[in-house]
């Protein structure tokens, strides 16, 4: 028997070498199929899958008849096969010669309270080009889970794809008989939202050690590449991060001013631990080799890797004006010095710094503003592309689809647009989504969200990042993470209750759905555990500010997100040129 191993969008950027390559060497009899593995090079709509992975198949198939070979064949599509992929293999004349299979990959945990589907392709795929097809996959995920603890408790979203993924996974539920039904709950509340809820956070430079190493070194399922410059050596070494790496655990959520103090006093506290042995007998440092000194050892080469990591940072980020990014992207937040910070953006483009940061700074501007004026748009998009070349208009068309780049329409200042919103939401009859309101559904409404929540926080004096008061800390206390703020005041309310004017200016979509039995036992340890569910990715930032809610609330957060992302791997997934 012949398989045939075929990846539909699988796996991920950096999960390791795509199928070609590999799996002929290491498992004889099967049959990689070249040019359709990794992140949106397998399935564009059905069309590239069935081309690349049925085509190449089939011909495979024909291949060994004609040289009169006799075989079983088996296809094996992941993480989902498509029936487009059945049709054209039927076309081919070799449907019946062969068997399709297909290997369901849902969860892959990245760390203790980290669960990734490692699909990166969701994010263009579903928000630019309405691909629905991954919906299912995060729902049988929610199965999964839902069968594995137990109910949950309460349900809670916002966003059109967390609905319909909510909708899809319960009519799986009343289909099928779920294990889970009679366990006892583990989580107990569950939060689904999506990407394009919060543009803003994912745009932001992230200022906590473990988004800026994701964005230095970028963290592929959850292991990173150190290479010379942080090893001091000629050589590069993979390395693990979680919660099993005892000096990485205890910095990942810190701001990154205070990461140096803390691997400073780690380095003293280790050496006073080796020093120890001076005054030992035989017996005690018989007993300081066999117990302490491996993981002594151990602890001092992971201190030296993180130590060399915050360096390379520094030196990479200083050669990029850092501090004048930040500065620049505060006053987007803010909304203050808006000519100054889009000046800021035209000397970025004209130096040519990096095609990826200019779109970036270019977005957020758009967003925080409800769009560009007319005149900035057009000034801005022009700079672009005689920096970085003609070829970046299909770039600036994705960009104005999925909403991150927009021109204001004639007459729709930020001020005339908040007028325009705060009209709709006081009338009575905007329970109903209006024809007014609807065509806003492509603004962001920043400035008039962040007022609502109060996501710029007033300060008293200067903000102590060290004993941090707040989620804004993840942004120099700039900023709390919009996205962890609605989770926030929705578990406080249990509910959308009052916070009707921020679902409108969210384009709606919102839901909560509650299990009696759960919710009747509010003394079960279940109600302590939260789910917060991403659907386009989630940044380390966010995780971050999560983490630090759930130690303020007593309360734990688990993460399950389609991939980890950034504000790179956000643009990146909108360039059709190569930069």
């Amino acid at each position: 028997m012949r398989f045939i191993a075929g990846e539909c969008g699988w796996p991920p950027a950096g999960a390791g070498a795509p199928l070609e390559g590999r799996g002929a060497s290491a498992a004889p009899g099967i049959t990689p199929v070249p040019g359709v593995s990794g992140p949106g090079g397998a399935v564009a709509g059905a069309g590239a899958a069935v081309q690349g992975l049925c085509g190449v198949s089939a011909d495979i198939v024909n291949a060994d008849k004609m040289s009169g070979r006799s075989r079983k064949y088996k296809i094996i599509f992941s993480p989902q096969k498509f029936y487009a992929c059945e049709m054209v293999l039927e076309e081919e004349g070799v449907f019946g010669d062969v068997t399709c299979d297909e290997w369901s990959f849902y969860l892959l945990p990245l760390d203790e309270d980290i669960i990734s589907m490692e699909l990166p392709e969701f994010f263009r795929d579903y928000f630019l080009e309405g691909d629905h097809r991954w919906i299912n996959p995060v729902a049988r995920a929610l199965q999964l889970l839902n069968s594995l603890y137990g109910p949950f408790g309460k349900s809670y979203g916002i966003g059109r794809c967390a609905k319909m993924s909510y909708e899809l996974w319960r009519d799986l539920e009343e289909e099928s008989d779920t294990e889970g039904q009679g366990r006892k709950p583990e989580i107990g509340h569950v939060f689904l939202m999506d990407r394009d809820t919060d543009y803003v956070t994912a745009l932001c430079s992230q200022v906590v050690y473990e988004g800026l190493v994701d964005d230095t070194f970028r963290i592929k399922c959850g292991s990173v590449d150190f290479g010379p410059d942080v090893t001091s050596s000629d050589k590069s070494i993979k390395v693990l991060l979680n919660s099993q790496d005892k000096v990485f655990s205890q910095i990942r959520n810190e701001h990154f001013s205070s990461v140096f103090g803390f691997l400073s006093q780690k380095s003293r506290n280790l050496q006073a631990q080796y020093d120890r042995r001076r005054g030992m007998d035989i017996k005690q440092m018989k007993d300081f080799v066999s117990q302490e000194l491996k993981g002594l050892k151990q602890e001092h080469r992971l201190l030296s890797l993180h130590i060399g990591a915050c360096e390379s940072i520094m030196k990479k980020k200083t050669k990029q004006d850092f501090q004048e990014t930040i500065k620049a992207e505060h006053s987007l937040l803010e909304g203050f010095d808006i000519r100054e910070s889009t000046s800021f953006i035209e000397e970025h483009i004209d130096r040519q710094v990096s095609p990826v940061e200019s779109l970036r700074l270019m977005c957020l501007l758009s967003i925080t503003e409800n769009g560009l004026v007319p005149k900035d748009y057009r000034s801005l998009k022009t700079q672009y592309l005689q920096s970085y070349g003609p070829e970046h208009l299909l770039t600036f068309h994705n960009l104005k689809r999925i909403g991150l780049l927009t021109e204001q329409a004639a007459g729709e200042t930020l001020t005339a647009v908040e007028s325009k919103v705060s009209k709709l939401v006081t009338d009575r009859a905007a329970g109903k989504i209006t024809d007014a309101f609807n065509s806003l559904a492509r603004k962001s409404n920043f400035r008039a969200i962040s007022k609502k929540l109060g996501l710029i926080p007033r300060l008293d004096g200067e903000y102590d990042l060290k004993m941090p008061r707040d989620m804004a800390y993840v942004f120099g206390g700039a900023y709390v993470p919009l996205s962890c703020k609605i989770i926030e005041q929705v578990l406080e309310r249990r509910g959308w209750q009052g916070l009707e004017e921020v679902v409108r200016l969210l384009n709606g979509n919102e839901f909560c759905v509650s299990d009696s039995a759960v919710e009747d036992n509010p003394a079960w340890e279940c109600q302590r555990v939260i789910l917060a569910v991403f659907l386009g990715g989630c940044t380390f930032s966010e995780i971050a500010a999560l983490r630090f809610l759930g130690k303020e609330r007593g309360c734990k957060f688990i993460f399950l997100t389609t991939a980890i992302t950034n504000s790179a791997r956000m643009m990146e997934a909108m360039i059709e040129a190569k930069a």
